[in-house]
């Protein structure tokens, strides 16, 4: 791992089904993130088997950082993270959605956050200072109670467990043995990071949200299979790697 003093290398991992419309937008401003002089970046893109013409555009993608993977069937978000976090070089990986949810620029917060200490993992929180913003009342309970869950069967003092950006050191990324591939590898990866002993901190992150009829993708669904990760994991159904 590069000290904070050194260069270091952030991999960003950006998951993508049928996002046409904001994939090439999503990329171009990652790219225009000041990161510093001494961090090196390379973008992984995981096409998980789009539809819409995404991957037309993304054949096209020349940049000399960005790494293209195309999986051969619809495989689940889950499994297009875990096929980039066992391709990256970085000493961090951070997940990216391929959506305008989440602005690129607030990787800067993560990335401080766990350059100052070292930091396991570090997630970006759409609820901290009061800033929560969401389209579906039953979301913002759903998160809650969610992440009251998982706080209290790992340990935890999360606010904001279903958050789709987190950044996780290299070497912790690659030992958690992740399973999930669809939306509950979101709940799986939290749990297997406490359960090997780790803290996750958190920073606050701008967020925009968006409706099903411009393309979310998360169902009440995905959350019940969450709940059914945590109960596994607890119930030590599941490896955690320490």
């Amino acid at each position: 791992m590069a000290g904070e003093a050194g260069r270091m290398k952030l991999s960003i991992i950006v998951c993508a089904y049928n996002e046409r419309d904001t994939l090439l937008t999503v990329l171009e401003r990652i790219q225009a993130v000041a990161f510093g002089p001494d961090v090196q970046t390379e973008i992984i893109v995981v096409d998980n088997c789009s539809t819409d013409g995404t991957r037309d555009l993304l054949r096209a993608v020349t940049a000399p950082n960005v790494r293209v993977i195309l999986q051969p069937r619809n495989m689940g978000k889950g499994m297009s993270v875990r096929t980039a976090v066992a391709a990256m070089t970085g000493d961090y990986g951070v997940i990216q959605d391929a959506d305008l949810e989440y602005p690129p620029a607030e990787l800067t917060k993560l990335l401080a956050e766990a350059r100052a200490h070292h930091a396991a993992a570090v997630f970006g929180s759409r609820v901290l200072g009061g800033h929560a913003r969401y389209k579906y009342a039953y979301a913002y309970v759903g998160v809650r109670v969610l992440t009251a869950i998982t706080n209290a069967l790992f340990g935890g003092s999360l606010t904001d467990v279903a958050t789709a950006i987190k950044m996780v050191r290299s070497d912790v990324f690659k030992s958690l043995n992740l399973a999930c591939t669809g939306f509950d590898l979101d709940f799986e990866l939290v749990d297997k990071i406490l359960l090997a002993g780790h803290t996750i901190r958190e920073v606050a992150i701008d967020y925009s949200p968006r409706t099903y009829a411009e393309g979310k993708k998360i169902k009440v669904s995905d959350g019940l299979r969450g709940l059914a990760v945590m109960l596994r994991d607890r119930l030590g159904l599941s490896k955690a790697t320490r």
